[in-house]
């Protein structure tokens, strides 16, 4: 058996030969693409795995932070080779740590508000001195202690912090938030900020929206886009996002919604007849 290999690691835990770190990727700038997810997940993970997705996202701001729980999805992640990414709730510092700790390629934070929540965002993924997280190497994503100190350390750099901008005040703070060191990815949250705005109309929300991604690619930060099918995902491309994020409960139950259409679950093709008897679809 291959004993563990020696030297900086390319993320939390070892990534298989060939297999670059996210931040990596986008920095090489490729588009990268993802499934937002909420526990329990598992097969949904394997499933984006397999079928040749870059990241999920765990959702643990709108859905259960059960962490032995998540454990048992970046496991399963891990043995399909595709990278997971966290939303922790507001300020959840402790949260984030476990995350990471356990094997989290980065920490989606909601409700960043200004640089100085920003600041605080980055502190809680990485280790002095540019964070503030607790060191520890016998973690999952310190191969329960199997690497030293500095190597843990080399791979911890490559954990990505994406930051969302949800409210008006957000938006105008926009440059400010994306030129703060450690910042990786920028994601507006257009709900959240329809709603703080007062419900306005569409173009108000598209307009803050664009103000925000651009003040993301000024400062050189990816933008990510969460969208509901390929048809979104077109569009966040030509908006020039590199972080495009299918909304799997959208995804989902508008194919739920197509399969329960009246006419294509009781009625029967004219044409139709049973297969004969010694049709082997008749066999047990």
């Amino acid at each position: 058996m291959r004993g563990p290999e020696t030297g900086p690691r390319g993320r939390n835990p070892v990534p298989p030969p060939g297999r670059r770190p996210l931040k990596e990727r986008l920095a090489a700038g490729e588009r990268l693409y993802g499934a937002l997810l909420r526990l329990p997940s598992e097969t949904l993970v394997e499933m984006a795995g397999v079928a040749g997705l870059d990241y999920v996202v765990i959702d643990c701001e709108h859905g259960p932070a059960d962490t032995a729980l998540l454990q048992h999805h970046l496991t399963a992640a891990a043995a399909q080779g595709i990278d997971v990414l966290v939303r922790v709730g507001t300020s959840e510092p402790a949260l984030a740590l476990r995350c990471l700790d356990l094997g989290a390629a980065g920490i989606i934070h909601p409700h960043v508000d200004d640089a100085l929540d920003a600041r605080r965002a980055v502190a809680s993924v990485h280790y002095p001195p540019l964070g503030s997280r607790g060191f520890a190497t016998y973690s999952r994503a310190g191969l329960f202690g199997t690497v030293t100190a500095a190597e843990h350390v080399a791979a911890s750099r490559n954990a990505l912090v994406v930051v969302m901008i949800e409210t008006e005040q957000a938006c105008a703070a926009a440059p400010k938030i994306a030129a703060t060191q450690g910042v990786d990815a920028v994601l507006v949250g257009p709900a959240d900020l329809a709603a703080d705005c007062g419900f306005p109309g569409q173009d108000t929300v598209d307009a803050l929206v664009a103000t925000a991604h651009r003040a993301a690619r000024d400062a050189g930060r990816a933008v990510m886009t969460i969208v509901p099918d390929a048809e979104g995902a077109r569009a966040a491309e030509r908006a020039g996002a590199q972080l495009v994020l299918f909304n799997m409960a959208q995804v989902l139950m508008d194919t739920f919604r197509s399969l329960a259409t009246p006419g294509t679950r009781h009625e029967k093709s004219p044409e139709a007849s049973p297969p004969p008897l010694d049709d082997p679809r008749h066999a047990p």
